[in-house]
C-alpha cells in the first residue's frame, strides 16, 4: 500500500471513483513514465498522451450530466490530478485551466453557454483555458488593464495577457477584462468574456521556462477583438472578479494536487534509491542523515496530501473554501520544493544528472509556489480569513 492508497483516502471515494483513480495510476505507470524523460527534455508537446487522456474521460471529470458522462467528487478529481503530476506535472497542467473554466460555466454560465461549450469540453474535443495575468499586473487582478467596450451587439476587446497555458491548443478562453472603467470599487467593473479564437486575437511567443515543458505558456494579444454581447459569463457584466475568485478555489486545489504529485514522485524515487544504493557496507537509508531526510519527506508529503483532501471535501460541502484551498496550495507547494531538493541530496551526484528524474522534479516544483496566485498572496488570503472567521 502506497501513501496515496491509505484507508482514509479509500473511504473518501465511491468504488467507481476508486476505479477511475486506479485507471489513471495505471496509465501513468504504463504510458507516461516510459516516455516522459525524452518528451520533457526535448520540450515536445505530448500529443498522444493528451489524446489518451481524452479517451479516458479526464477532461470531463468535473462536468456532470446532462453535459458530460462522468462526474466525480473534488477529492477524486484531486487524486487524479496528483497521479498525473506524479507521472509528469505538465499533463496535470494541461487539464487545470480547462477544469476551472468548466466549473465557472457550471456555477455562473447561462444555460445557452453551458449547452454551447460543456458537452464538447467533456470529451476534450474543445479545450479551454483562462486568461488572467497581464505583463504589468501580476497578482493585482482588480486593476487589470485589458478592456472591453460595448459597440452595438459586440464587445470590442483590447489588451495583453501573459503566461496563458495551453493557449495554442485551446479554442475557448475565459478572458478576465474591464468592462466598466468608472466602476467603484474597481473590481466591480470586471467581467469574464467567453472568447472564441478569431480576428483580433493573436497568440504570441511561447515563453521559455525552467520546467513545465511540453505544454505551452504564451503571450496573448487582443487588438479590437470582437465577441458577441452574450459572451459575458452569466449574461450580466460586472461580476467577473467575484466569479473568478470562486473559480480559483478549484484552481488552487488543482495546483496543490500538482504539487503533491511532484512531491510523491520525488519521495518515491528517493526512497527506492536509498534502499538500492550502498555506502560503507550498508544501504544509505540506514545512515541517519539520509534516514532523517526520508522521514521528513514522507511526513511532509502525508501532511500535504491530507490538506489537499480536506480542501477538496470543503469545496464539495458548498462552504467557502478560500482559506482551505489557500492552505493546501501554500503548504503542498512549499513541501514539494523541499522534497525535490532533498531527493537530490539523497541521490547525491546522480540527482544532478539529467539521466535521473529528480532533476525534473526540482525544475517543475517552483511553478506551484507562484502559479494560481503566489504563496505571498496565499498567506494574505489565509490571514484575512483567519481574522474574519475568528480563527480555526
Amino acid at each position: 500500500m502506497t501513501l496515496t492508497e491509505t484507508p482514509a483516502t479509500a473511504c473518501e471515494l465511491s468504488p467507481e471513483e476508486q476505479s477511475i483513480v486506479e485507471v489513471v495510476r495505471d496509465f501513468v505507470d504504463r504510458e507516461v513514465k516510459p516516455v516522459v524523460r525524452d518528451l520533457e527534455h526535448s520540450n515536445t508537446y505530448p500529443e498522444e498522451l493528451i489524446e489518451q487522456m481524452k479517451r479516458l474521460g479526464i477532461f470531463g471529470l468535473a462536468i456532470p450530466e446532462p453535459y458530460g458522462d462522468v462526474h466525480v467528487s473534488t477529492p477524486c478529481y484531486a487524486l487524479v490530478t496528483e497521479e498525473l503530476a506524479r507521472g509528469w506535472m505538465s499533463l496535470a497542467g494541461a487539464m487545470g485551466g480547462h477544469t476551472v473554466v468548466a466549473k465557472l460555466l457550471l456555477a455562473f454560465g447561462t444555460e445557452e453557454q453551458r449547452q454551447k461549450y460543456l458537452p464538447r469540453m467533456a470529451t476534450g474535443a474543445l479545450r479551454a483555458t483562462m486568461a488572467l495575468t497581464e505583463p504589468r499586473g501580476g497578482s493585482d487582478l482588480a486593476h487589470l488593464s485589458t478592456s472591453a467596450v460595448r459597440d452595438g451587439d459586440d464587445w470590442v476587446i483590447n489588451g495583453e495577457k501573459t503566461w496563458i497555458t495551453n493557449a495554442r491548443r485551446s479554442d475557448l478562453i475565459a478572458l478576465l477584462c474591464r468592462t466598466d472603467s468608472t466602476a467603484m470599487p474597481p473590481h466591480t467593473g470586471i467581467s469574464i468574456l467567453l472568447t472564441d479564437k478569431g480576428p483580433g486575437l493573436t497568440i504570441g511567443k511561447d515563453l521559455p521556462k525552467l520546467g513545465y515543458k511540453g505544454v505551452e505558456s504564451c503571450e496573448l494579444f487582443l487588438d479590437n477583438c470582437r465577441v458577441p454581447a452574450d459572451a459575458v459569463l452569466g449574461g450580466a457584466p460586472g461580476h467577473g472578479f467575484a466569479q473568478m475568485m470562486k473559480g480559483l478555489e478549484v484552481g488552487r486545489i488543482q495546483v496543490a494536487a500538482r504539487a503533491t504529485g511532484v512531491a510523491k514522485a520525488a519521495f518515491d524515487d528517493a526512497l527506492a534509491y536509498a534502499q538500492q544504493r550502498e555506502s560503507f557496507g550498508k544501504p544509505i537509508w540506514q545512515h541517519q542523515s539520509v534516514g532523517n531526510l526520508l522521514a521528513d519527506m514522507g511526513t511532509q508529503y502525508s501532511a500535504a496530501h491530507q490538506l489537499l483532501l480536506y480542501a477538496a471535501r470543503t469545496l464539495d460541502s458548498g462552504r467557502r473554501c478560500d482559506l482551505e484551498a489557500g492552505m493546501a496550495k501554500l503548504f503542498a507547494s512549499e513541501a514539494a520544493m523541499e522534497i525535490a531538493v532533498n531527493a537530490i541530496r539523497v541521490h547525491g551526484g546522480y540527482g544532478y544528472s539529467t539521466e535521473f528524474d529528480v532533476e525534473r522534479y526540482f525544475r517543475d516544483a517552483p511553478l506551484m509556489i507562484v502559479g494560481e496566485g503566489t504563496n505571498e498572496i496565499q498567506r494574505n488570503v489565509i490571514a484575512r480569513q483567519l481574522v474574519a472567521r475568528g480563527g480555526l
